[in-house]
């Protein structure tokens, strides 16, 4: 049975509005650029190679990272019909399903739209949670995929890249010598004006990735009817993430921002640089929802 898919006007007006921030962030630092002289061909050139290989292999880049493997429905029969029964409800065409074989307890999804989309849980998530918890989980991971969330944060961290490319590149002709050193205030300008704009655009983008958490664990709850059941995934993966050995979680620690729940997790001060929000607001959301669904 297919469920209303219902909008947090609230939530998506932050998103809207850190994503215009965002435009402005980049819009700027690309004028500034072309004032400096910047040709327009490296420019567009530049741009274009790096969208193309964030947006059409970053699917292929993840699951490569992080060893997850690719199981046909005879391989993990159970685990392809929670995501089967949860797409139909979705009204969400079935992403191919993945496993990584590590005990740290968590999931993702990748791809580049719904239709070139994987779902991947680990070893660990399975052997810790009940059916229940796995499929919130899951739920989780395809709202993500519903709403296009790989694509948007791909786009949307692209030009932060870009303005740290340019800072090393223009860091590295700094060093050089001859008549480039003639030119070392422009160098010095542009340097500061891309260090800024990556500061900014980091910040701005970890923003968006924490609204975009709370919009997929939204999502959970209105797929599976119960915002408890994610709750207590949460409760349960995050009191397991303490006991993982701290050399199993920084293997898997740049793959944080796909992960349901970080695998390293800082201070409540350094959460404006988290992908995620806090487990605790997280619940918090979950458990009014629950009150308000009883």
């Amino acid at each position: 049975m297919k469920r209303k898919w219902e909008r947090d006007l609230g939530l998506q007006g932050r998103m809207l509005f850190t994503m215009f921030l965002l435009a402005v962030v980049y819009i700027s630092f690309l004028a500034f650029l072309s004032y400096s002289g910047t040709p327009q061909v490296i420019m567009i050139s530049f741009i274009g190679l790096f969208m193309a290989i964030q947006y059409f292999y970053s699917d292929k880049m993840v699951l490569w990272t992080t060893g997850a493997e690719i199981v046909s429905e005879s391989e993990a029969p159970q685990l392809h019909g929670m995501v089967t029964r949860l797409c139909a409800i979705a009204n969400l065409p079935k992403p191919q399903v993945a496993i990584v074989r590590t005990q740290v307890p968590n999931a993702f999804a990748t791809g580049r739209s719904q239709n070139k989309a994987v779902v991947a849980v680990t070893t660990g998530i399975m052997d810790k949670l009940s059916p229940a918890e796995l499929e919130a989980v899951l739920a989780h991971e395809l709202s993500h995929i519903k709403n296009r969330d790989m694509a948007v944060m791909t786009i949307a961290s692209f030009l932060s890249t870009v303005a740290f490319y340019i800072f090393r590149y223009s860091l590295y002709f700094g060093d050089m010598g001859g008549g480039r050193r003639r030119d070392g205030g422009g160098i010095l300008l542009v340097w500061l004006v891309s260090i800024v704009v990556w500061v900014v655009s980091f910040i701005l983008v970890r923003a968006l990735s924490r609204y975009r958490e709370f919009s997929a664990d939204r999502g959970a709850a209105v797929i599976t009817g119960q915002p408890a059941n994610l709750a207590s995934a949460l409760m349960k993966i995050s009191g397991v993430m303490d006991r993982v050995p701290k050399d199993d979680l920084r293997k898997i620690e740049g793959m944080n921002a796909f992960f349901i729940i970080p695998s390293l997790s800082g201070s409540s001060i350094m959460e404006i640089f988290s992908t995620h929000p806090s487990v605790e607001k997280r619940i918090s959301m979950l458990e009014k929802m629950q009150q308000e669904m009883s």
